[in-house]
């Protein structure tokens, strides 16, 4: 009679054979999917506790990145519909629930929906049409101080930090986050809805104000000795 049941002795050298560590003493690490499947795009970033590049995705995936721009555009047509959208801010992509689905989902959290005061929205606006922008460009536009506006809108990640500025003293850029599209049932910036001609206007206005003076550069003290 024959024993139908596997030979410790091959199943132990098979598990032996599987762990070989690589050049660098380590186990090599599994070989990536030769293909990126819609499915298996959806999957990532379902599991992705932040945002995650194209790039990423492409690296982890061990594709190219026109297989990730084509999967990205498969799974942004078959979500529209549906509770989970695809949100793309720049070169990161994230899923976020259905705006529809928001009054929802808040009460199921119990969590009712962020208010935001006039001054907030008003502050959230010019950073989502003037971004990359700093904080003094938002209080020129604005005529008031918006230091603790600003800083409300990125406790409740509205508004992210996007870098620094080339201007003397290097000030802080803002711009909106993935919070913002979420919040305002966007998939993109280009979503935003166009500015009224004189809102417009007074954005280029503040543009020109701002390279002026970056161009001239700090204000200069000069003492004026009087001849008596």
């Amino acid at each position: 009679m024959i024993d139908e049941q596997a030979d410790p002795v091959v199943d132990d050298a098979a598990d032996a054979a599987a762990s070989v560590p690589d050049a660098a003493g380590e186990p090599a690490p599994p070989a990536p999917p030769a293909e990126l499947s819609e499915a298996q795009l959806e999957a990532l970033l379902f599991v992705a506790e932040r945002p995650l590049t194209r790039r990423e995705i492409a690296t982890v995936a061990g594709v190219d990145r026109a297989t990730v721009d084509a999967r990205l555009g498969d799974l942004e047509v078959a979500l529209a519909d549906r509770g989970i959208r695809l949100v793309l801010s720049g070169d990161r992509v994230e899923l976020v629930t259905a705006p529809d689905a928001g009054g929802l989902i808040a009460r199921y959290v119990g969590a009712d929906a962020i208010r935001l005061s006039p001054a907030s929205l008003e502050t959230l606006a010019i950073v989502a049409y003037r971004q990359p922008v700093t904080k003094s460009a938002v209080e020129r536009i604005r005529g008031v101080d918006s230091d603790y506006t600003i800083r409300t809108l990125l406790h409740r990640r509205l508004v992210v930090e996007l870098g620094r500025s080339e201007a003397p003293g290097r000030p802080f850029l803002y711009g909106t986050g993935f919070e913002f599209l979420e919040r305002f049932g966007l998939t993109s910036l280009d979503e935003l809805p166009p500015l009224e001609v004189d809102l417009a206007a007074r954005l280029i206005q503040d543009d020109e104000i701002a390279d002026r003076d970056a161009a001239l550069g700090p204000p200069v003290d000069i003492e004026i000795e009087q001849v008596g």
